[in-house]
């Protein structure tokens, strides 16, 4: 069982950062290990709540992980509040991982054009910095724009999106991908560029009518999940998209459901049953490659070989 790090907030109440992240990674097979930057009573976006800032405890824990000698097959960072809690998830990178290990980062930093409430230009210089160190980023359009100094705009079109997905990866992310990417109403998904291949891909779905706190924090927790088990990142875009849908879907056939974040555990089943069904496609294709590799050296005389000749 590979075992990954995450590192975000926890709200004891609310579907979002840590409290996602954890059953779902759990759920695709993943050891998570948490290191929550702070508590709060419920998320944000409830009238009041409270924080408790956890910074000061995070460089115990990882001296007594030292201590243990954990090590992590990837780094995966959300919500992230001060800049130096982003200075410590680039010492859990160069200190509890192998140079193999892979770096996910949501900068979860921004959204509909502007800076969240209390973070700063500074603050938006160390994460871009932190994301040209990342395997893997996954920034929406706002955060895509504030890391690029490009100027935002709600109707950007695709080249206008390639343009900036491109800009980030040559700041230095290996892979990046644009969220909430869309062709036009009623379709959401992501824009994803491979900078190794110089490729690009995107993917959509239905968007529905509503919106949901967290679900930026499913689809980032879906994706990582994907790539651990080995898809490619096409596929565990794709995946997480279809995922995080059906979570929408599955909130709004409850009549009863929770104003302030969806029913991802109703669509756990969904999420596993793809999952299966996607690591046995993959199986099947490497078994006929492999067979196909089979029967191909088979055919070919062996290098090196004695041919005798009696008289």
């Amino acid at each position: 069982m590979k075992r990954i790090v995450t590192i975000q907030d926890i709200s004891c109440v609310g579907k979002c950062s840590l409290t996602t992240a954890l059953p779902i990674l759990s759920a695709m097979g993943m050891e998570t290990a948490v290191l929550p930057t702070a508590v709060l009573s419920n998320h944000t976006a409830f009238s009041s709540f409270t924080f408790h800032d956890l910074t000061d405890e995070i460089p115990k824990i990882l001296e007594v992980w030292k201590q243990q000698k954990f090590q992590f097959e990837a780094v995966y960072s959300g919500y992230l509040g001060s800049i130096r809690q982003i200075e410590l998830v680039r010492k859990l990178q160069k200190e509890f991982t192998e140079p193999s290990a892979l770096l996910f980062v949501d900068p979860a930093m921004a959204d509909g054009g502007s800076l969240y409430k209390g973070f700063t230009g500074q603050f938006a210089a160390a994460m871009q910095k932190l994301c040209s160190h990342a395997d893997v980023i996954a920034p929406n359009l706002t955060e895509a724009c504030i890391m690029t100094g490009t100027p935002y705009r709600e109707d950007g079109d695709e080249l206008y999106c390639r343009d900036i997905v491109k800009r980030l990866a040559d700041q230095g992310a290996k892979n990046v991908i644009l969220t909430g990417f869309s062709y036009g109403r009623g379709e959401i998904g992501a824009l994803t560029y491979d900078r190794d291949k110089d490729e690009f891909r995107a993917y959509v779905n239905e968007k529905l009518p509503v919106v949901f706190h967290g679900t930026g924090d499913i689809f980032a927790s879906v994706t990582l999940g994907g790539l651990m088990n080995g898809f490619s990142l096409g596929n565990a875009v794709r995946l997480a998209v279809d995922y995080t849908l059906a979570c929408v879907r599955a909130t709004m056939a409850d009549e009863h459901h929770n104003w302030y974040g969806v029913n991802f555990e109703e669509a756990l089943p969904y999420l596993i049953d793809r999952l299966r069904s996607l690591k046995g496609k993959a199986e099947n294709v490497q078994k006929r490659e492999g067979s196909q590799n089979k029967r191909d050296a088979d055919s070919r005389p062996a290098e090196n070989s004695v041919h005798t000749h009696v008289v």
